[in-house]
This record gives structure tokens, C-alpha cells and sequence, in this order.
């Protein structure tokens, strides 16, 4: 019967979707979940920099070969699939559709639920947060450029590059960094209490995912779209996510990584940012077409937390297997190491 057990987190997300389908966020509701949001990650943050050493820092920022693989997936592996896709035209659904997908396709990592998800997962964070950080960094650059090369759109986006970049700024690194820097006074208190830092990686990703369907539904998702186009829109995001998934699972282990830089890979390189791609589409996209288009963004962000949920899970129940076989092998270094 195991088999048919729905993990606890996956039935949280389940839960999360149906009530921002049902009761979304309206009105001043609005700004105080994208506060409490904001304050959660701000929060996942500061306790990830409390929890990481300097030297971990520092090896997770010169792990050069997983940021450049991870780059390589987010700026060129995505496009060319999105390209591949358009070319393909494998659904029955619009151009405007197909548009969307490109536009996914080409859009920079997110942030927060890649580093909640490689934390849950027993990944290298500290590698984690300087990938995922950069590569939102870069991307409000490199995005625009992409999007005037594969989609012939030559908007100017500089307006809003500035303050994306503060934003990023604002709510990862500086309490990031302000963790770091409270470390001496407050390791202590963190070693002892991180169970709630696992609890905070899930609050935030349940805060994002019912902040972001929230808006999706008071947007009219359920009136724009037939539920077939809904579906094949599903459909779509499930292929392209598992391709990704797939090559970056052959990649880590093809270069030789480890079991905590693979999860890293995984969960940094599959990710599309709904946070970066919605603001960016209505600077580079006429507002008529801005809707339909990050529609396939808005569906793959809801699609690529629930699959990288349930596997983030599997990692985390497989490296506590591995843990518990190691200190049943060998009791004595396993105690000496905690």
C-alpha cells in the first residue's frame, strides 16, 4: 500500500492550489500575502546564511563547473528545447500559445523554490544560492537579448532591469548576507533548531505557489482558456520539464558530480521564474497579448513545484536511508562527525 501514499508536501501543494482556486488573494489580502511571502523567504534566507559556514560559502561560489553546467542548462539547453518545441508543434494549440512556451523557455532560474528544494533534498546549498542568484542576475540581461533573438521583440527592457535587480538585492542577499554575519552570535541556537529551517523552506514554497495561482485565477486563467487547452498546456510543460530533468540527471552524473552538486543541478537548472517572466513579458510584450502569453509560464511554474516537490522528497527519504546505513556500518565515525 506505500505505493499509493500521497506524500505529505505534494498533498499540502494540492491543498494550497485548490484554495487559491477557490478563495484567491484579493484586494488588500494581496499585499499582505506578498508580504508575508516576502518576509518567509527573506527569513529562509537569513537562516541559510546563519546556517552555512565561510568555507562552505566559499566553496559553493568557486564551484565553477556546476554554475557553468547550470547556466548552460537555464540560457542555452532551454531555448534550444523551446525552439525545438515551436518547430515541432506537437499540441493543438495557438501561436500565442506556442509564444509562451518560447518565452519560458528563455526566462532565468528561480530563485527561492530552487534553494527551499535543494535544502529539502539534502543538496549543496551554499552552491544553491550563488547559481540560482546568478543566474536570476544575469537573466534580466540575458532574458531581453534572447527574447530579440528567437521571438524578433526589440523592446527596451533597462527600465526594469535596474529594479529587478535591487529587488533580488533586497530580499535574497542582504539577508543572506546578515545571517551570515549573525552566525557568530546565533549558530548555536541554529543547530539546535533546524527542523525549522526545513519547516520554513515549505512554508515559503506553499506562500509562492498560492501567491502566484492566486493571481493567476484573479486574472481569469479558468475563463481564458478551454479546459482541453489547459491540458495541453500541462502536457507540454510536464515534456519539456522531464527532458530538462532528464539531460541534467545524465549531465551530473556523466561529469562526475556528487550525490549534494547533482540535487543542485536538478533543482537549479529546471527552473523558470514566474517572479522575473511576468514583469519582464509586460515591458517586452504589448499589454493585449501579455495575458495569453505568460499563461504556459504560469501553468509550468505550478507544474515544476509540484514535480520537484515529490522529488526533492525522494531525495531527502533516500540520503536519510543512506545516512542510517552508514552509522548501522559505522556508529563510531558517524557519531564523531556530528
Amino acid at each position: 500500500m506505500g505505493i499509493f501514499r500521497i506524500d505529505p508536501l505534494m498533498l499540502k501543494l494540492i491543498i494550497t492550489v485548490l484554495l487559491a482556486t477557490f478563495l484567491p488573494a484579493r484586494g488588500h489580502f494581496v499585499e499582505f500575502f506578498e508580504w508575508l511571502t516576502t518576509a518567509a523567504i527573506a527569513l529562509l534566507f537569513f537562516m541559510h546564511g546563519a546556517k552555512l559556514s565561510r568555507e562552505k560559502i566559499i566553496a559553493g561560489g568557486s564551484h565553477w563547473r556546476l554554475h557553468l553546467w547550470v547556466m548552460c542548462s537555464t540560457f542555452v539547453l532551454f531555448p534550444i528545447l523551446g525552439l525545438l518545441f515551436v518547430w515541432w508543434h506537437p499540441l493543438p494549440v495557438s501561436a500565442e500559445i506556442y509564444t509562451g512556451f518560447l518565452y519560458l523557455c528563455i526566462l532565468p532560474a528561480t530563485v527561492q523554490s530552487a534553494i527551499a528544494l535543494t535544502s529539502l533534498a539534502g543538496g549543496n546549498v551554499a552552491a544553491a544560492v550563488c547559481s540560482a542568484s546568478a543566474s536570476s542576475l544575469l537573466g534580466v540581461f540575458i532574458s531581453p537579448l534572447l527574447v530579440g533573438l528567437v521571438m524578433n521583440v526589440h523592446n527596451d527592457a533597462a527600465s526594469g532591469s535596474l529594479e529587478q535587480i535591487g529587488k533580488i538585492m533586497l530580499q535574497l542577499l542582504v539577508p543572506f548576507v546578515l545571517g551570515h554575519i549573525s552566525r557568530h552570535w546565533i549558530a548555536g541556537w541554529v543547530e539546535r533548531n533546524r527542523g525549522l529551517i526545513g519547516k520554513t523552506d515549505q512554508a515559503s514554497i506553499l506562500l509562492v505557489v498560492y501567491s502566484a495561482f492566486s493571481e493567476a485565477v484573479v486574472n481569469g486563467i479558468w475563463h481564458r482558456v478551454g479546459a482541453s487547452t489547459l491540458l495541453y498546456i500541462v502536457v507540454g510543460s510536464l515534456g519539456i520539464l522531464f527532458v530538462v530533468l532528464a539531460i541534467n540527471l545524465l549531465a551530473a552524473r556523466l561529469f562526475g558530480f556528487n550525490r549534494a552538486d547533482e540535487i543542485t543541478i536538478l533543482f537549479c537548472g529546471s527552473k523558470k521564474s514566474l517572479a522575473n517572466g511576468v514583469p519582464m513579458a509586460n515591458i517586452l510584450f504589448p499589454s493585449a497579448s501579455v495575458g495569453i502569453i505568460v499563461l504556459p509560464l504560469m501553468i509550468f511554474h505550478q507544474v515544476q513545484l509540484m514535480v520537484c516537490s515529490m522529488l526533492a522528497q525522494r531525495y531527502k527519504k533516500s540520503g536519510e536511508k543512506l545516512a542510517a546505513k552508514q552509522q548501522q556500518a559505522n556508529p563510531t565515525v558517524v557519531e564523531s562527525q556530528k
